[in-house]
């Protein structure tokens, strides 16, 4: 296993139950139902409710122990820690990648760059094929991104296709939505699936192969198909966060389709350029992999996109130096609620994390007597609903159907590894930082979030699994 792998897997063993299990099931389950009632109901700002619901996962255990006599190995002030561990590192990780797609997407927007690609996909698509062509897109931008990064990208582009079309903002978005989630789940070289691909001694061109096959009517079903249906039940209008401002711009000039998809694509390339080193060059001094291995971090390929997006769509629009600064500084104020949201939510993760809850679920499902493809999924769906982490979902199930897949042919041992993909893309909920970033970015409800979102991860989940168990019979 690569250092970088085993770090990953290192940091996703879940710890030992702190507490008996019906307890941390009855925290786990007060802990969702304090944030959704204080959002639903109480009006309370998610990043309150958040840490209220983090406190509650905490203290329940707590007082029932007192009531029981049971020995709880964890204290208030822990799980202060735990939430602000999360919160730390989720704010480290994805809230940085949030504040330099949000630059990159005023530039986009502000330069006419996002019109341009608009123009050119609503030009050549009708709008019955609209969704398909934004599921595309978003499988194209997912391949080598991650789901968070995929999606900041994208909103001012989906947002301006859903205004332009005058369809619903879910009709178009949850198809993109489905494309990159799938990517995310699927497709090596992602961390989970290639994580798993390590951990099972599969091998990589067949899983990535069989990866394909599964993504592309997985995505069908649970993009443009479930997306249609999606926004007949929740309808929403796109927000103005990333409305054009061509205020400093020559109106009558903008960067060409060429130039804009140039900058959009250039960090997905230094991205994929990076995995395909990881993979493919196994000396870690040889200067083409050392290149990629700074050029490919997302901080740094999104930090030169913004760089470069300066240039080639700042300066293509004609836009001073001045109006470039106050363009990028505009980007930040928006996305400032979001980010702590998602950390946050990152922190209500970790709590539930540390718990052992996840290690609890995982011993439940491993006792029950199943194939085990299907066992992998479903112990990728335990850990995913109670830890909210698709990467630890995939790692954990990976790791506890080791021995189960020894003898196994390679291609079946491949479908293990995408059977564990699509378990960890479950039903996100309230506890991943992810539902937080589509609640946030497309102005819903918990409820509506739950209804489009939620849903469609878990059609996604099921029908991979469909998939895999119909590829299982001729693999």
């Amino acid at each position: 296993m690569s250092p970088a792998l085993s770090v990953l897997a290192e940091g996703a063993k879940l710890p030992e139950p702190v507490a008996p299990g019906w307890e941390l099931i009855v925290a786990f389950l007060a802990g969702i139902a304090v944030i959704v009632v204080l959002i639903s109901w109480v009006k309370l700002h998610p990043f309150l409710a958040l840490i209220f619901g983090a406190l509650t996962v905490g203290v329940v255990p707590l007082v029932l122990s007192v009531f029981t006599g049971d020995t709880v190995r964890q204290s208030l002030p822990t799980v202060i820690t735990s939430f602000s561990d999360g919160f730390g590192s989720t704010a480290a990780g994805v809230g940085i990648l949030i504040a330099l797609g949000a630059m990159f997407a005023k530039l986009l927007a502000d330069s006419g760059g996002a019109d341009e690609i608009v123009d050119t996909i609503v030009g050549h698509a009708s709008p019955r094929m609209l969704p398909w062509a934004m599921a595309l897109v978003g499988a194209i931008i997912g391949l080598p991104m991650f789901f968070e990064i995929g999606l900041v990208l994208l909103m001012p582009v989906i947002y301006l296709v859903a205004r332009r079309s005058h369809l619903s903002l879910i009709t178009v978005g949850i198809p993109a939505l489905a494309g990159l989630s799938a990517m995310h789940g699927f497709v090596p070289p992602h961390p989970g699936p290639l994580t798993a691909i390590d951990l099972l001694h599969a091998d990589l061109g067949v899983t990535l192969a069989l990866g394909v096959l599964v993504a592309v009517p997985t995505v069908v079903i649970a993009g443009p198909l479930f997306g249609k249906l999606a926004g007949r039940w929740v309808v929403v209008d796109a927000p103005d966060t990333f409305e054009g401002d061509r205020n400093g711009a020559d109106d009558a000039q903008r960067p060409s389709f060429g130039i804009t998809m140039f900058s959009v694509l250039l960090p997905v390339v230094l991205m994929m350029g990076k995995a395909l080193c990881d993979i493919f060059i196994d000396n870690k001094k040889q200067w083409l992999r050392v290149t990629f291995d700074v050029l490919g971090t997302p901080l740094v390929a999104l930090l030169i996109a913004v760089v470069v997006g300066m240039v080639t769509l700042g300066r293509g629009a004609g836009m001073s130096r001045a109006a470039i600064t106050k363009c990028v500084e505009s980007g930040l104020p928006p996305v400032a609620g979001i980010i702590l949201i998602v950390a946050a939510g990152g922190g209500f993760k970790q709590v539930l994390v540390d718990s052992g809850i996840g290690t609890m679920l995982a011993r439940w499902a491993e006792n029950v007597h199943i194939s085990v493809i299907l066992l992998a999924w479903v112990l990728a769906v335990l850990i995913r609903l109670a830890t909210g982490s698709a990467t630890v979902a995939t790692i954990t199930a990976s790791a506890l159907v080791l021995g189960l897949v020894e003898g196994m042919s390679t291609g079946q041992t491949s479908l293990v590894v995408l059977a564990v993909g699509a378990g960890s893309l479950f039903f996100s909920h309230v506890n991943d930082a992810g539902f937080w970033l589509v609640n946030q970015y497309f102005r819903l409800t918990v409820s509506q979030t739950i209804k489009t979102w939620s849903l469609m991860e878990t059609v996604l989940s099921v029908a991979g699994l469909l998939f895999v168990l119909l590829l299982s019979l001729v693999v």
